[in-house]
């Protein structure tokens, strides 16, 4: 494997600004999708985030990898059909982040929503509530209908009342009926946008990705950027994609392209450190209609429960929390319909909200807005020779089939061909993974033979990092993995010193809240993260002063966006759980 730490850095010192093509500005998980492609191609291309890689919205999902079982109320045919293929093509590809996850719809009428839901698909702008049996027996048949492209996952199951209670027991007795399809989850979608880039820089040596680096200026053509470090370097693109998220008519203006594209709304969503409720779900989310008739939903995620979300307008992604009305909605709708289970604010771990950046519109519910995706061009003017491309809407799961789209018109402007298609490409750790138990326990074996670790060990490590597990725990370093980092024991400090040494961390957070899942499983402790920081700043060359504000910097954003407050010991009560 590429260090790819040291190849990037000699890399930008032997760039010229014409050296680049195509530079892709943000690098949530739609920009990095594109590099990724691009790349694959042959195309050169720079990608640029004013953070860390997939820090924006891109790291406030539900973590679902979903077909959209809703878009089928607003007629969205196409898009749920995407959906549903590139979830079935994620499944193959990230199997080290993705996996099924069946889904409970409790069902509480019989025939309710179906004069509402057809005037919502005839063009209505009031969304539909209190979806009957029929509706969604309907749905479940069309949604299976459109996921069988490449279907890797059972069909749908109707439930009467009894059988559905006894397959989710603490359901309020009110539901007739219920419902179980099969989407998926993500576990770790951070780690997978940083993957998609490295993917993208292991595919083509004149590619550059520079995050926590600024646009600081944009004249005749020529960009201008400044890194963390001080350091500026400029090139000159053939074309310029705007993959800025909610950021977009910002960027844009900047690059004297004026225009009001986005609309974003606020999805908010928290874990709770609830043990009895995720053996009661029995692996399944359940997918509700809360009292006010907005979409929720409860599943476990790395031992906890993550519940979600809301859907508010909003415009300030560099602000956006969870506030404390949207944690009493959370509760307050789990708690109706799971009224034999105890939900209160002493059970939060973590809280974390983002802006999805969907169209603009006028539509009257943020619901109905699409989460369909467009790509805008400005041509060039006289005084900016590139055309931008704007990336305007999209959702998670659909990233790939869209970055596809949108290479194929870079391609045709740059009079490129395309060299190969991304649809069976696997990504990062999700590279020659084992595709079944046998496989599994072959590799597994292996591993373990040749580093010494246990075998539950490497089993633990191939399901948090797919097959990087191999060139992590070969990595030559002053650590063991049997040295473990306090409060986190599933965790060690070989790990940290790989991910800060290969990962193109630049600052502490970048460890624990996305190469790691430390901070959202609420596995972080102050001693903790002063054991993490000292391992990252022996790696990084940081001195005693810059340590102690990387820990400060991780501190403050746990409490002022995510409603942690560190001490001695774990938010979490349980012992940590294993890695998925």
């Amino acid at each position: 494997m590429t260090d790819m730490a040291a190849d990037l850095k000699q890399r930008f010192s032997q760039l010229q600004d014409g050296d680049i093509d195509v530079v892709i500005l943000g690098a949530g998980v739609n920009g990095a999708g594109l590099f990724r492609d691009l790349c694959a191609q042959g195309v050169n291309c720079l990608i640029v985030d004013k953070s860390d890689f997939g820090s924006g919205t891109s790291a406030a999902p539900s973590r679902l990898i979903h077909g959209g079982l809703k878009y089928l109320e607003t007629g969205e045919f196409r898009l749920v059909a995407q959906s549903a293929l590139e979830r079935n093509l994620l499944l193959k590809n990230a199997p080290h982040c993705v996996e099924a996850l069946p889904t409970f719809v409790p069902i509480f009428s019989w025939m309710r929503g179906i004069p509402a839901a057809l005037q919502t698909l005839f063009g209505s702008t009031t969304a539909p509530r209190s979806r009957g049996a029929v509706l969604i027996k309907i749905g479940l048949a069309l949604y299976d209908f459109f996921g069988s492209r490449n279907r890797v996952m059972p069909r749908h199951r109707f439930l009467l009342k009894g059988r559905a209670l006894k397959e989710m027991p603490h359901v309020t007795r009110q539901i007739v009926a219920g419902g179980i399809y099969y989407d998926a989850k993500i576990s770790r979608p951070e780690r997978l946008v940083y993957e998609l880039v490295n993917d993208g820089l292991e595919a083509n040596k004149g590619s550059l990705a520079a995050n926590t680096t600024a646009l600081v200026s944009s004249a005749d053509g020529l960009l201008t950027f400044q890194r963390s470090d001080g350091h500026a370097f400029s090139v000159r693109p053939k074309l310029v994609v705007n993959a800025a998220g909610p950021w977009i008519d910002h960027v844009n203006a900047a690059l004297g392209a004026s225009a009001h594209l986005i609309g974003g709304t606020k999805g908010s969503h928290i874990l709770l450190d609830h043990p009895e409720l995720v053996r009661s779900l029995n692996g399944h989310m359940i997918y509700f209609e809360a009292d006010d008739g907005r979409i929720c939903l409860v599943y476990g995620y790395l031992g906890q429960a993550l519940v979600g979300s809301t859907d508010i307008p909003c415009d300030d992604p560099d602000n956006v929390r969870c506030e404390e009305h949207e944690i009493d909605y959370f509760i307050d709708s789990v708690r109706s319909l799971l009224p034999s289970l105890r939900f209160d604010r002493d059970q939060v771990t973590y809280s974390y909200s983002g802006i999805r950046p969907l169209p603009a519109s006028d539509a009257s519910s943020p619901g109905l807005i699409s989460r369909d995706h467009s790509a805008p061009v400005f041509e060039p003017q006289p005084e900016r020779p590139f055309p931008i491309i704007s990336l305007v809407g999209g959702k998670w799961t659909t990233f790939r089939g869209f970055a596809e789209e949108v290479a194929d018109t870079v391609l045709t402007r740059l009079q490129h061909s395309r060299k190969q298609s991304t649809e069976r490409l696997a990504i990062g750790g999700g590279r020659d993974f084992p595709t079944d138990s046998n496989a599994r326990a072959s590799w597994i074996r292996s591993i373990a033979v040749k580093t010494g670790v246990e075998i539950s060990r490497a089993d633990e490590l191939l399901s948090r990092y797919g097959t990087t597990a191999a060139a992590i725990l070969a990595h030559q370093s002053d650590y063991s993995d049997n040295q473990r980092i306090i409060g986190a024991q599933r965790h060690s400090a070989l790990e940290i010193d790989w991910i800060a040494r290969q990962e193109l961390v630049v600052h502490l957070s970048d460890i624990v809240f996305r190469r790691t899942t430390l901070a959202i499983e609420g596995l972080l402790t102050i001693q903790g993260l002063r054991e993490i920081g000292a391992i990252a700043a022996a790696a990084l060359k940081w001195d005693a002063q810059r340590l102690a504000e990387e820990i400060d910097d991780v501190v403050t954003a746990l409490s002022k966006f995510h409603g942690q407050t560190l001490t001695e010991e774990s938010v979490r009560r349980t012992a940590s759980p294993a890695a998925r």
